[in-house]
């Protein structure tokens, strides 16, 4: 009897592996990347840190060309009859209001990055100006910090959005990246090969984005009490984090990921407000304006690295390159999250609000915090790199303002609001692709998911802990700029069948 209920579980185990072959490979795979990280983690990080490298010296203007084109491509479409397409029934209403769409994309867009770099970056560019220009010295800083978080990252994000919504909701489709290409490419390997990756470099942004995350609170809330609170604080942080986000992926979109995402938004806009008002409010637009001017007027000499617009290879592979492989390694993760909360919007609706909604929001939020800093800059006389530190550089700008240990408290726990929305949304896409790319996936595969994540996060979390001659959250990072190559050329070949497809060619 013992062996015959063995053998039934073996059975309906062996069952469920053929059922789900995605599920299972990419399990197995990530498990092998951790064993080599924990027992060759030297060797690893050496073959990481080279790669990466290489990817961005050898393919980083290639990115440069490919971020341009994607922004022209997606306007080309959007006003062209193309962009009358609704994603859904003709005529038919959007599943989300716009206040609740704009939340949640950009909750799992942009979330806790606009935290950890909000004062760090605009000082950095104003420190150490990207090229030689006529501009002020500030507006230059702001703009080439726009430029790094404006149209470019959101076009990556948009044009996975667009094709995997027009998949799901007018093709009819399932819910996995091969979908895009399976008219032109149907060979099984071909599309499996796509999901994996899809599947292993979600998997490695989430650890990387709550490694970090979680890093920034406890830096947090060590400079607000002045006590070191240490490693197990950092490990309690990623499992309230995850458990929470398993809790709001659980409810699913409407009654979770749309919840918190909106009260992520209403407590940003607090903070920005509150900032706002308590700084120069007249230099604070004046700032906006004129450096959200010379990014649309410099956009293209920017985005090619033209001439005087230039910033060298060295700054370029540090800081744009790298954004633009993070960008692309987030975006089919990120644009068929997109996609699927945009049904019952058109193509036109879709990607001009992705371009210029989220961006326009996130130049406001730098030129509040960049501008107030450099105003703090130049009322202490001297910088002695108070601001230096990418975990700690909003709450030292904070605590110049009234009422600082309240609002470096609301910080902290936007961080956390920021990284649930985060981990909820890729675990709903996570799931998404693993339950045979249904919309609406079982409860098993969250609760799989999130399990997972968790266990993942935790362990690179002690290795990095063991190991500290290593930067492991840096690591993980660079491992997504290598992953994020297979899509950047994949892009173009999924823009090229879906324009293939609408055009009937």
């Amino acid at each position: 009897m013992y062996l015959h209920k063995k053998n039934m579980q073996r059975l309906r185990f062996t069952q469920e592996i053929k059922k789900r072959p995605i599920l299972s490979i990419a399990i197995g795979i990530l498990i092998i990347l951790c064993l080599f990280a924990f027992f060759a983690t030297t060797g690893t990080y050496q073959v990481i840190e080279s790669t990466s490298i290489w990817v961005r010296s050898y393919f980083g203007y290639f990115y440069l060309y490919l971020g341009l084109g994607c922004v022209l491509f997606l306007l080309a479409i959007a006003f062209s009859p193309i962009g009358n397409i609704t994603l859904g029934k003709q005529n038919s209403k959007p599943e989300h209001s716009t206040w609740s769409w704009i939340a949640m994309l950009y909750s799992a867009g942009m979330g806790a990055g606009i935290l950890l770099r909000a004062v760090q970056e605009p000082v950095f560019m104003l420190q150490n100006p990207p090229f030689k220009s006529e501009k002020i010295p500030s507006i230059l800083a702001l703009e080439f910090t726009f430029y790094q978080w404006g149209f470019t990252a959101w076009a990556f994000y948009g044009l996975f959005a667009m094709v995997m919504g027009v998949a799901l909701f007018v093709d009819h489709k399932k819910v996995k990246i091969s979908a895009t290409i399976e008219d032109t490419i149907p060979h099984p390997v071909a599309k499996g090969s796509i999901d994996l990756l899809t599947i292993i470099t979600t998997i490695f942004g989430l650890i990387a984005a709550i490694g970090l995350g979680t890093t920034q609170i406890s830096g947090g809330l060590t400079h607000i009490l002045e006590i070191d609170f240490g490693f197990k604080t950092t490990l309690l942080l990623t499992l309230i984090i995850c458990s929470l986000a398993f809790l709001s992926a659980w409810k699913g979109l409407n009654k979770g990921i749309k919840l918190l995402s909106k009260g992520n938004i209403l407590v940003t806009l607090g903070l920005l407000l509150f900032v706002f008002i308590a700084s120069d409010i007249l230099g604070i637009i004046n700032s906006f304006a004129n450096a959200t001017f010379a990014y649309v007027t410099d956009f293209i000499p920017m985005s090619i690295a033209m001439g005087n617009y230039n910033p060298g290879l060295n700054f370029l592979t540090d800081w744009t390159f790298y954004y633009w492989a993070f960008w692309i390694a987030w975006a089919p993760f990120t644009g068929i999250f997109i996609a699927r909360i945009s049904k019952g919007r058109t193509l036109r609706q879709l990607l001009l609000g992705v371009l210029t909604i989220p961006s326009l929001g996130t130049f406001f939020w730098f030129s509040v915090f960049g501008h107030s800093a450099f105003n703090l800059l130049q009322d202490w006389g001297t910088y002695q790199g108070e601001f230096n530190n990418v975990f700690t550089s909003i709450f030292v700008f904070l605590q110049n303002y009234p009422m600082a240990s309240l609002l470096n408290i609301t910080t902290i726990i936007l961080l956390i609001g920021f990284l649930v929305t985060s981990v909820d949304s890729a675990v709903f896409v996570l799931s998404m692709f693993t339950d045979n790319g249904k919309p609406n996936p079982s409860k098993k595969h969250r609760l799989l998911w999130s399990i997972f994540i968790l266990l993942a996060t935790l362990a690179l979390l002690v290795l990095a802990n063991v190991k500290q001659n290593i930067d492991i959250l840096s690591t993980v990072q660079k491992l997504l700029i290598i992953t994020s190559l297979p899509f950047a050329l994949f892009m173009i070949f999924m823009a090229f069948a879906f324009l293939k497809k609408r055009l009937h060619l």
